[in-house]
């Protein structure tokens, strides 16, 4: 069957977005490289090495990486890593790469949205505005081409029909301006291949990316949503949490079954580095067999870890201490994006 990406949507051809927790091909990743985001960029580079050869463990991985570190990225990655080279202009794959689609036929696809580096915060994407295209047709996927800013940490799928989002992220003037929240809704349902959106307020006070989603929550199953919390409340997001906790209560996703939520600290009282520091455990990803999740040093890490045991009592969960990424704004999950496996019905 030959996929018109032009004049057809992904929904034509039955595609939609898998849920974290289904069978990966593979993980992408994107290499460091962007000198202001990181103080000191080698041991960012560790931490990125420690990461993917956590994944690696469970499932392959490719790094995307600029033609001038090629070899310092092999030397530290090692032969069991995949590398695409391409130029790039920073490291977050789960915001610049594609989101990758399934349909029964066993096809591969992909929707690349429009990237702007959260609202042009950082000068310099065109690289990786072109990124998704780029490992779409490197994992031989046909690439849905679209006009939406926006980044993979503002979603949560539940492979069933069901989107996560927030308010403060794809509403903001920064990402569509002119765009209603209706229109913003639709073509997140046309390139998801979703049938309902739930809008849930965000994190306006979180200027790094806005508010992304996979800040608030995680998918962990169809039904059951993890939340993160506070239970000190002169945390300064005490009150943030509690409002997004509170939208998604009472919520049912698109096939009518109400949202059951669970609940997960953040690592508040660890160790802050810089003002962009992330403290957030449910920043994970979910493999084949396991999760790879952080850790900050603090007794909330064991607690996190119990968590995540309860929810998945089959997979293998790794712990990884990643401040020389949490720096940076982002978490395990920020920095990789999970290709499912095509497996035809």
């Amino acid at each position: 069957m030959t996929i018109d990406t032009i004049n057809k949507s992904p929904a034509d051809y039955g595609f939609r977005m898998p849920a974290e927790w289904e069978p990966h091909e593979r993980t992408w990743m994107m290499w460091p490289c962007r000198t202001i985001v990181w103080p000191d960029l080698a041991a960012t580079r560790r931490d990125y090495v420690k990461v993917a050869q956590a994944i690696r463990e469970f499932e392959p991985l490719t790094m995307v990486v600029s033609p001038e570190d090629e070899s310092i990225a092999r030397n530290m990655l090692g032969s069991d890593i995949e590398l695409l080279v391409a130029p790039i202009d920073d490291s977050w794959a789960r915001d610049a790469g594609p989101n990758f689609l399934v349909n029964d036929q066993g096809q591969l696809a992909g929707s690349a949205w429009t990237f702007n580096a959260w609202g042009e915060t950082y000068p310099t994407f065109e690289n990786d505005n072109a990124i998704g295209e780029k490992i779409l047709a490197s994992a031989g996927a046909a690439a849905f081409v679209s006009d939406l800013i926006a980044e993979g940490g503002g979603v949560l799928v539940d492979g069933e029909g069901t989107v996560i989002t927030s308010e403060t992220c794809f509403l903001n003037p920064n990402r569509n301006p002119g765009w209603t929240k209706g229109e913003v809704e639709k073509e997140l349902l046309r390139t998801l291949g979703a049938s309902k959106v739930i809008w849930l307020p965000g994190n306006a006070d979180e200027d790094e990316t806005n508010g992304h989603i996979d800040g608030l929550a995680q998918y962990i199953r169809p039904g059951v949503v993890l939340a993160e919390i506070t239970y000190d409340i002169e945390h300064p997001w005490y009150d943030i949490m509690q409002e997004n906790i509170k939208a998604l209560s009472g919520q049912t996703d698109a096939k009518g079954r109400p949202i059951d939520i669970v609940y997960i600290e953040d690592a508040n009282g660890c160790e802050m580095i810089g003002d962009k520091f992330c403290t957030s455990y449910l920043n994970s990803l979910i493999v084949n067999g396991g999760v790879i999740m952080p850790k900050y040093g603090v007794p909330a890490d064991e607690r996190a870890r119990a968590v995540y045991q309860g929810l998945f009592p089959d997979r293998k969960i790794v712990q990884l201490s990643i401040n020389n990424i949490a720096i940076g704004g982002g978490g395990i999950h920020c920095i990789t994006q999970q290709q499912p496996k095509v497996i035809p019905v």
